[in-house]
């Protein structure tokens, strides 16, 4: 049974909301989140990339930085850029890109539930980065970016949530506005809250999307939070973070693509003759891939699409079945010399917003790059129902949830550490 919880929200005014609304943060550099804050004291950008108000040489997990981020959300505060609503509901959240629609449910969800695997997780995630997230939680006292959950939708008394959510959309919404990359990003408050509180308790899973680090993170404050509270209680805030909940069918899932720096000692012509021996191979154009098991590969200023035996393939096995798992195991191990794609400086990887042009660019005359058919919301779930871990960058979500539309304030306890 999933528990989401209504939560008293800090978010900006309709006016406020688009100058607010920033990228979060770890999307952009610090070098950019300074470029795009220049001249916008409202932006949240001071709240989660706060060294953007440090001097230039500071390193980016300094005390002073969690410290600034503290600083800067109580200004915005104290400033009424961010208002504490009156009592504690649930939104709905929608963003629009090139025409398509999805829609989520903002809610709190308990970390206890991320601890007993009721919320899963399809990633590993890195000890720096779950530091990193929890000093900026307990520091701030906020989850200040929302995690991006999926779950299955299914009838609850002859209705669906998504049902629901349509039904709430027809009210006047708290924000409406275009951010610059062109995604409409609208919200409203739902008019009960209690009808989605019952339809999540028919729910026995949700499952992590985007935000691995800010979950771990979560869960460690939550933690940490509890183990020194004299007083502690289930109805604790700090046991609770903030998400937004999407209808698994409504992700937009696009490639995570990969460029190798070298050939690993082959010429063009070795490498794409090694290729054979996997599968077949034809010259292309440049794209992605229209079906799985295929593959784009640049090299040597040319396309080629390379497809995998599907005799060879079990599509039975949730992780060797996956297009990044084939081309791992079958082209970037053993012919690129690629054993640890996490550890390994030759490759980088490149999501699918950026399209082929980025990929021939960075492939350049020595490299190779890989344009990927996107992992599927199905194949995600898979992964994540038999507790198994997917192979690094998997999956690029898009678009990406706007930081600073709502925030979750949790209590403040003294003696807490990350």
């Amino acid at each position: 049974m999933i528990r989401i919880h209504p939560f008293t929200a800090l978010r900006p005014s309709f006016e406020d909301a688009s100058e607010v609304s920033s990228d979060p943060y770890d999307v952009i550099s610090t070098s950019e989140a300074r470029e795009r804050a220049a001249g916008k004291p409202k932006s949240f950008l001071h709240v989660v990339r706060s060294e953007i108000d440090l001097p230039a040489d500071t390193d980016c997990h300094a005390s002073e930085v969690y410290k600034k981020a503290s600083d800067n959300l109580q200004g915005m505060i104290t400033d009424g850029v961010l208002r504490r609503e009156s009592q504690p509901s649930i939104y709905l959240y929608r963003q629009i890109r090139e025409g398509i629609a999805q829609v989520g449910i903002v809610g709190c969800v308990e970390a206890d539930q991320y601890r007993s695997g009721e919320i899963r997780k399809h990633e590993k995630t890195r000890p720096d980065k779950e530091d990193d997230r929890t000093r900026h939680l307990l520091a701030t006292a906020s989850h200040a970016e929302p995690v991006f959950l999926c779950f299955r939708d299914a009838p609850t008394e002859g209705t669906t949530i998504h049902s629901m959510m349509e039904a709430d959309m027809e009210s006047s919404p708290l924000f409406d506005f275009v951010a610059p990359d062109g995604v409409q990003h609208t919200g409203w408050c739902v008019a009960d809250p209690t009808r989605y509180v019952s339809a999540f308790e028919q729910l026995n899973r949700l499952y992590i999307a985007d935000g691995h680090h800010r979950s771990a993170g979560a869960e460690r404050a939550a933690t940490a939070s509890k183990q020194v509270d004299g007083h502690h209680s289930e109805e604790k805030e700090y046991g609770r973070f903030l998400a937004v909940v999407f209808p698994h069918d409504q992700l937009r899932i696009l490639p995570y693509n990969r460029v190798v720096a070298d050939l690993n000692g082959l010429s063009a012509d070795e490498f794409l003759g090694k290729l054979r021996a996997v599968g077949s191979l034809e010259q292309a154009q440049a794209g992605t891939p229209e079906k799985p098991g295929q593959v784009l590969v640049f090299v040597a200023g040319e396309w080629w699409l390379l497809t995998f035996p599907e005799s060879s393939i079990d599509r039975n096995d949730p992780i060797a079945s996956l297009d990044v798992a084939l081309l791992q195991d079958r082209v970037l191990a053993p012919i690129l010399g690629i054993g640890d794609p996490r550890t390994d400086s030759r490759i980088a990887f490149v999501g699918g917003v950026r399209g082929c042009e980025e990929l021939e660019k960075r492939a350049g005359e020595h490299g190779v790059a890989f344009s990927m058919h996107a992992t599927s919301a199905d194949e995600l779930l898979a992964v994540a129902d038999a507790d198994e871990i997917m192979p690094p960058k998997s999956t690029w979500f898009e678009p990406k949830l706007r930081s600073g539309l709502f925030v979750h304030e949790f209590e403040r306890i003294d003696g807490t550490k990350a």
